[in-house]
């Protein structure tokens, strides 16, 4: 079970997503920008995104080992893959996983041809996942006591957060004059499934009798609590249904229910120089439905020959002693929980003014002048229990043609400090497709990549023409 256990949290560490967009961010040819900055600079007639096919992200991350280090045929016991990548992990590292499919979207402009005010609009199911490797707790169950006799195994690695959720949202959009654009988004979220674990405390100590090594002295000190929402009806005897359909059931506006706010602007301080910035899930989830909290709160402590809480010869009253001074208790009282909070940046420089002749507007500024290249930067950060998540960005951007895109991007975090990405974004007529794809130096191999992402979606986008 040990390693069956250890295991698991291995493999969840592997499949990890992020939810750092930085391809996305501000590629204005691409109508699902505006899910990281409402307040960018798009200017369509209207457009609306092929259902289930318009926003299609995941990735892949690991801060301290890849896929080869745990499955590679190299003569290594497996058990003692998972003892090397424990060993070498830390209680900081993180296993955080994001990963979004819109169902629907578009977006209009109102107000007349001459408006510069847009609404969007759409749903989109998310799924989130935060865990930072317990490494105490991994290691006392890998390895036991027996060789850390003196040590304190810190029970406050147990960190974790999971939730189910889908999210509606209405969106507007305008520009005030040439300099300044702003936007804002309201959300309604409703969690399907929910799990949190962030704020644990306590150890477990062992040490020698001071007159007999044979004779221990352990303490154990315990302030764990699990807060669950959706999930208890899955774990009880009667329950007979499928899991998978009960959670998307539950997660399409019959969970509990939130509400929260993304905001952003773009400022020209010249034609071609620009900042923006936005921030995105600013909101809360009540959760209500199917509660049951689960907590672990005491403190035990046990002098003399090390307990065997096995079937033979197992001390009087040991177990029973624990049981009754780190009771297991189960609320029912409903809790709050916060959206991660994320938070974008940028500057870009745009230079090449563009020769193409064909009269169309594009789709990327309402301004007449066009520009074939663009530098800049861009900074990410997202809240979370113990520091925040920061990502460094920087990018180029170049126009092929008028409707034809691509953009690089090198970025550094603490997944990887050689993440070099690429999108292109392409309109023909009125069907624009785009695909962005992060780290794409690992391709080469990727059982031995830390970090591997990919966007894909397809939208029909109808510009005004001049």
């Amino acid at each position: 079970m040990k390693i069956i256990y250890l295991s698991i949290l291995v493999f969840i560490h592997v499949i990890c997503f992020s939810q750092n967009k930085q391809i996305l961010y501000n590629f204005t040819s691409i109508p699902q920008s505006l899910l990281v900055n409402p307040g960018a600079d798009v200017s369509y007639k209207y457009y609306f995104g092929v259902p289930l096919l318009s926003g299609i992200s995941a990735k892949v991350s690991s801060n301290s080992f890849s896929a080869y280090d745990l499955f590679a045929d190299n003569g290594v016991d497996f058990n003692d893959k998972v003892r090397n990548i424990i060993n070498k992990s830390s209680n900081k590292d993180k296993v955080y996983a994001n990963q979004q499919l819109e169902l629907f979207s578009g977006g209009f402009r109102v107000g007349g041809e001459e408006s510069t005010s847009y609404f969007s609009f759409g749903v989109y199911q998310e799924f989130d996942f935060l865990m930072y490797v317990p490494k105490d707790p991994a290691i006392l169950a890998l390895d036991g006591n027996r060789d850390y006799i003196g040590k304190s195994f810190n029970l406050g690695d147990i960190n974790l957060r999971a939730e189910v959720l889908s999210v509606l949202h209405i969106g507007f959009h305008k520009k005030l004059n040439e300099k300044f654009v702003f936007g804002g988004r309201v959300k309604l979220y409703s969690s399907g499934a929910n799990a949190t674990s962030t704020k644990n405390s306590g150890f477990i100590f062992t040490a020698n009798g001071t007159a007999d090594t044979n004779i221990y002295n352990q303490v154990i000190s315990s302030d764990l609590e699990l807060r669950t929402s959706g999930i208890a009806a899955f774990t009880r005897d009667e329950y007979d249904g499928s899991i998978p359909e009960d959670i998307i059931h539950n997660t399409f506006f019959n969970g509990s229910l939130g509400l929260g706010i993304d905001a952003g602007f773009t400022y020209y301080f010249q034609k071609n120089f620009q900042f923006t910035a936005s921030i995105i899930d600013l909101g809360f989830i009540r959760q209500s439905k199917d509660i049951e909290t689960y907590t672990y709160k005491g403190r035990y402590e046990y002098n003399g020959v090390n307990p065997n809480f096995g079937s033979v010869n197992e001390p009087e009253n040991v177990f029973d002693d624990f049981a009754k001074a780190i009771p297991r208790d189960t609320l029912h009282n409903k809790y709050t929980t916060w959206r991660p909070v994320k938070f974008n940046a940028s500057i870009q420089y745009s230079f090449g003014e563009s020769r193409f002749d064909d009269g169309e507007c594009s789709c990327k500024t309402p301004s007449k002048r066009l520009y074939v290249n663009a530098i800049g930067a861009q900074l990410f950060a997202m809240t979370m229990p113990k520091s925040p998540f920061v990502a460094f960005t920087a990018f180029y951007q170049r126009r092929v043609f008028r409707k034809l895109e691509i953009k690089t991007t090198y970025t550094v975090d603490s997944f990887s400090y050689k993440n070099i990405g690429l999108g292109l974004s392409g309109t023909l007529g009125k069907f624009n497709m785009y695909v962005l794809a992060d780290n794409i130096l690992e391709y080469k191999d990727v059982s031995k990549a830390n970090s591997l992402a990919f966007q894909f979606g397809m939208n029909y986008i109808f510009d005004d023409s001049e």
